[in-house]
């Protein structure tokens, strides 16, 4: 087995090695003819050219052997990259418990799929749970809290019956990738906790549960508040007093979730990060995600996130300074009528008990 490995890597190395191996052969067969040739050291216009379009055409080989072999490279790096960003910010399933679902993100770093910004929805035996989330920064830098966040909500929403319960998992988890990553970056206090792991890192974060009655349950952390969407109809929903950025400042001991609204069959619920609202154009004005949202009203879910990420990319020119995320549900449960009576029958009252 180990000697199948060894070949395994050994046929890998050769393969780097191909692209740029001809290029060099070349050029190993030009030193030579120039050096040891004798019509190479004839002198002469005629043979001077010739010895310029031999170097010229090595050149010309080699580098384009070593470009081939870097895009080879950086394709094989950027499908790893793109497979595990995948699996970090997975879309959601499309339907969760009578609920159609969509969600999507616009990274603010060229070239990558996931930022700073983190959804993920699933269904429990509580309800269908949602978080929402914006760290502090932008990019590949605020992956580590992206992790700690979505790996701590992906057990807690099942484990945990009360939503103030998943809130304190996850700022747990948050503490706990803080002061790890404080230890790294001072090793010299790796034999003690830091006081102060990360100040001026924060995550801020919505935390929603909709119940099979429609009714939805929020712990606001300091993150903008969602859109309903009825008919035509576009109107912001309140959370309720928001709590502290996780991170920033310890949460306080009674945890109450807000009944912030009732989500009614073909209802939408739009949630999204700061950067959609505050994205601007080369006039400095803000992105109307209202008016968008209120003209793709009638949308499905998909189609309603690939509408405003078209609208807010034309909006900044294709120019982002923040992250956006948006996550859609959409109440598709079906309210079942009262049932008429049938004709010829007719409700009997109870005959009276005798005294």
């Amino acid at each position: 087995m180990f000697r199948d490995r060894a070949l395994v890597a050994e046929g890998s190395r050769l393969r780097r090695m191909a692209p740029p191996a001809a290029p060099f052969a070349w050029g190993a067969v030009a030193v030579a003819w120039r050096l040891w040739c004798p019509l190479a050291r004839q002198p002469g216009l005629p043979m001077r050219i010739a010895t310029s379009v031999v170097f010229f055409s090595v050149g010309i080989g080699l580098v384009l052997g070593v470009r081939r072999g870097l895009s080879r490279e950086l394709a094989r790096v950027r499908a790893v990259a793109d497979a595990t960003q995948q699996v970090l910010l997975r879309p959601p399933p499309p339907r969760l418990d009578g609920l159609a679902v969509a969600a999507g993100q616009l990274s603010a770093s060229r070239g990558a799929v996931v930022g700073g910004d983190l959804y993920e929805a699933t269904a429990t035996p509580y309800g269908v749970r949602i978080v929402i989330g914006d760290v502090r920064g932008h990019g590949l830098a605020a992956l580590g809290a992206v992790v700690a966040v979505l790996g701590s909500f992906r057990e807690a929403a099942h484990d945990e019956p009360e939503l103030a319960g998943v809130l304190r998992r996850l700022e747990r988890a948050l503490g706990r990738h803080l002061r790890e990553r404080a230890r790294e970056e001072h090793p010299a206090r790796s034999g003690r906790t830091p006081e102060h792991p990360a100040a001026e890192e924060f995550v801020t974060l919505l935390l929603l549960e909709i119940r099979p009655d429609g009714y939805v349950d929020v712990l606001d952390c300091g993150h903008p508040g969602p859109y309903r969407i009825g008919g035509r109809c576009v109107e912001p929903v309140p959370v309720g007093e928001p709590l502290p950025p996780l991170g920033a400042f310890p949460l306080p001991v009674d945890l109450v979730p807000y009944r912030a609204t009732r989500l009614l069959p073909g209802e939408t619920l739009v949630l999204h990060t700061d950067g959609a609202e505050e994205a601007r154009d080369d006039h400095g004005r803000f992105f109307p995600l209202a008016a968008v949202l209120a003209g793709a009203a009638r949308e499905a879910p998909a189609a309603l996130v690939h509408r405003v990420h078209a609208a807010l990319l034309r909006h900044t020119g294709g120019r982002l300074t923040d992250d956006v995320a948006l996550l859609v549900v959409r109440n598709d449960r079906v309210r079942v009528p009262a049932q008429p009576a049938e004709p010829g029958l007719r409700r009997t009252r109870p005959a009276p008990s005798p005294r």
